[in-house]
């Protein structure tokens, strides 16, 4: 079953994140949840079992960025490692582009393309 997303998320920009979280105790961890939650670009959050959190936001207002800054006020921090940094990078290199997909434009192939000014 499809979980309904808030009114304010556009569908097609949201992003899932998925990231193991160390040092946050039992209330941290539920701030962290409640302030995620509550967030107006956040469409989802929970945490997993095994200290993971599942956030999924809107990615035209939001970014990882962000996301980690939140973590690190909680006093938590992302667990190293050659596979977190991949796929941080990645995480960020699709923020930007659905950032610049979000302001994009089209035009209709038809035409002449709009000149830069």
């Amino acid at each position: 079953m499809s979980k309904a997303h808030k009114a304010t998320n556009q569908e097609q920009f949201l992003l899932r994140r998925k990231l193991a979280v160390e040092g946050l105790g039992e209330n941290q961890w539920e701030g962290l949840i409640h302030d995620l939650s509550h967030h107006p670009c956040v469409d989802f959050a929970e945490r997993e079992s095994n200290g993971t959190l599942k956030v999924t936001y809107d990615g035209t207002h939001w970014s990882v960025d962000e996301l980690l800054e939140l973590i690190k006020a909680y006093g938590g921090r992302i667990k190293t490692g050659w596979w977190t940094r991949c796929k941080l990078a990645w995480y960020r290199f699709t923020d930007d582009n659905v950032r610049a997909n979000a302001k994009h434009e089209p035009f209709c192939c038809s035409k002449i393309p709009p000149m830069k000014k």
